[in-house]
């Protein structure tokens, strides 16, 4: 195979790739061979949500009705991410894939929701923020107006990506069928892990999970005179963690310890305004959805940096763990900031304007609106209520037949802070609505 010349300098958007199912490295399309793709992506993403606050206390609430919940904080955030990709054909219709998301700049702040004074927040009272609010990139000066929390300006990698794909059909090889390609996907992270330490808020501005996945994907795409639709099914999953990373077991009775498990389907259409085939100029409107389930696992929310400046290691905040609750006393431990997250659905709208130039470039400019359904980001469990020990036996049960956990003994997660994770205390992320706008660009040899 004959690499004809490297990459254009591109800028393009995860979410505006130009019509990527149709392409089969390795294969052929109406220009004929495509030995190599290049291509490198831009994304800009915006993100907001509120934070309520569920009350045991509410004194006007309804005994009979559900659990009342309180605003307490508005939560934004913005990324500028660029990332190169290569696909390279490497025999009959399979290809050899790679990819490097750079996160150019990555900024959070929270700040009091509407209607809610310093005194009213129950992130006050609770004593996870202080009153007067914390400034990660300034520490000694209090933030001006409502802003209660702004996180270190965070930059660099989380993984790289590394794949191998498969078209079983090819309609430009055989106009009659569809084309279909499989593949996986190894996520590998390199990056530095992203952490927060009040002590030395500076001190990391990594943007790493620390996390290795693994993603399976499909896809499917057919023309049909001026329409293409395509359709795409992914799964990915967590399969190993770094020794840098929060997503450690701390042994006891911890649960649902890994990063959330995600699938989803991504599917549309591409209508064609203008198809020259003879000069391979074309232009097109594409439309589409993306629905994806995001699983109960723990996870970076919205309040991660905060439970970190609560739970730090000098050991006197109010979500300090006890990294053994078989001992007498507290064995302090930092809370990791990550938590237990419920499943939840995330759901956009996909709109991309495509178009090709000649035989070799193609470009796209695109934008999604994205939603996420209502969902708890602290419900640690208790613990795990062990089997009764039988003859001989020590550990791993316990010595009395009951269904609760026992105070003290090795039934306890560590990670349970009952402040957040305790029905009645607990967060939830709602009224959750995202952008994200790019532009995309590839070459074909």
């Amino acid at each position: 195979m004959v690499l004809r010349s490297v990459f254009l300098v591109l800028i393009t958007c995860a979410v505006a790739h130009a019509n990527p199912a149709s392409l089969v490295p390795g294969g052929i399309d109406s220009t004929g061979r495509i030995d190599v793709i290049g291509t490198v992506d831009y994304e800009f993403e915006h993100d907001t949500s509120t934070i309520w606050r569920e009350s045991d206390h509410d004194t006007n609430a309804d005994p009979n009705g559900p659990l009342p919940r309180h605003r307490d904080l508005a939560f934004n955030s913005d990324r500028h991410t660029i990332t190169p990709q290569l696909a390279v054909g490497i025999f009959h219709d399979t290809f050899f894939t790679a990819a490097l998301p750079v996160i150019i700049s990555q900024t959070r702040e929270l700040h009091l929701d509407n209607g809610v004074p310093r005194d009213g927040s129950s992130t006050v009272a609770d004593g996870i923020l202080p009153s007067a609010g914390y400034d990660a990139r300034d520490p000694t000066t209090p933030p001006a107006g409502d802003l209660m929390f702004r996180g270190v300006d965070r930059h660099g990698i989380d993984q790289i990506h590394l794949g191998l794909g498969f078209a079983p059909m090819n309609q430009a090889r055989d106009d009659t069928k569809p084309t279909w390609k499989l593949g996986a996907e190894l996520r590998l992270a390199i990056g530095q892990v992203m952490k927060f330490d009040p002590m030395a808020p500076t001190a990391n501005s990594g943007v790493s999970s620390g996390v290795h996945e693994l993603k399976l994907w499909t896809s499917f795409d057919r023309k049909l005179d001026w329409i293409e639709p395509w359709v795409e099914i992914f799964w990915q999953v967590p399969l190993g963690v770094t020794k840098d990373s929060l997503f450690q077991d701390p042994g006891f009775g911890t649960a649902n310890i890994s990063k959330s498990q995600t699938a989803g389907v991504e599917f549309g259409f591409e209508a064609y305004a203008i198809d020259n085939q003879a000069d391979h100029n074309r232009i097109s409107l594409d439309l589409g959805t993306k629905i994806t389930a995001h699983f109960e696992g723990r996870d970076y929310s919205e309040m991660w940096e905060a439970f970190s400046f609560a739970g730090d290691s000098r050991g006197t905040g109010p979500l300090i763990l006890d990294a053994d609750p078989t001992k007498a006393g507290i064995q302090p431990m930092s809370y990791p900031g990550i938590s237990s997250i419920e499943n939840y659905l995330e759901t956009a709208a996909k709109i991309a304007i495509r178009g090709e130039i000649g035989p070799h470039v193609r470009f796209a400019v695109g934008t999604d609106i994205v939603w996420k359904t209502d969902h708890v980001i602290t419900f640690a469990d208790a613990g795990i209520d062990l089997p009764t020990c039988g003859a001989g036996q020590t550990t791993h049960c316990e010595p009395t037949n009951n269904d609760v956990i026992n105070p003290g003994t090795e039934e306890v997660n560590p990670l349970h802070n009952s402040k957040i994770d305790l029905v009645g205390h607990r967060y939830w992320s709602q009224d959750n609505f995202g952008i994200v706008v790019g532009v995309s660009g590839s070459v074909l040899f």
